[in-house]
């Protein structure tokens, strides 16, 4: 499993439900790391989404404790049951959205963290949890820029994720 996201210089990652910064170069990747993949993410992260719909080309997962069907999503009520879910599908194939309860729960799961860094400070209500000293950088770009905004694009590996 991996995560994905984008933080601000506080490792911000939304405010009042939606995301922080519009990056298209960070959608880009986004879109190609994701695409065809499982995306798992918390009620709140789906309801973000345009029309509160699924994305398109990928097997949407929904940990939440509300059962209500949501059309395009599987539902996860708890670990166990997104374990059972995530049993058909390969680890590699697997990328964790958010929002920060998710990250919180299934970081120490995620044997990488793909982190589009931004120095800027988004105002931000809900934050990415600290990586933890079991997480190292094993790569980043050279720094970027969109309109006003510098960023760099981070992986950071997991020398001993947990198994889900």
């Amino acid at each position: 499993m991996k995560a994905i996201a984008v933080l601000d210089e506080k490792r911000g990652i939304g405010k009042n439900g939606g995301l922080l910064f519009s990056l298209p170069e960070d959608m880009k990747f986004f879109r190609e790391k994701t695409a065809g993949k499982v995306v798992v993410m918390g009620r709140k992260t789906l309801e973000s989404f345009p029309g509160g719909r699924p994305l398109k080309n990928r097997v949407n997962v929904v940990l939440t404790s509300d059962k209500t069907p949501r059309e395009g999503c599987v539902l996860a009520d708890s670990l166990s049951s997104l374990r059972e879910i995530l049993k058909e599908y390969q680890s590699e194939n697997v990328f964790v959205l958010g929002g920060a309860k998710v990250y919180e729960e299934l970081l120490p799961y995620c044997d990488e963290a793909f982190l589009t860094m931004v120095f800027a400070d988004g105002g931000a209500d809900s934050f990415f949890p600290p990586l933890g000293e079991n997480f190292t950088l094993a790569e980043e770009s050279e720094e970027k820029k969109s309109g006003d905004l510098r960023f760099r694009f981070t992986t950071y590996k997991n020398k001993s994720p947990l198994i889900l």
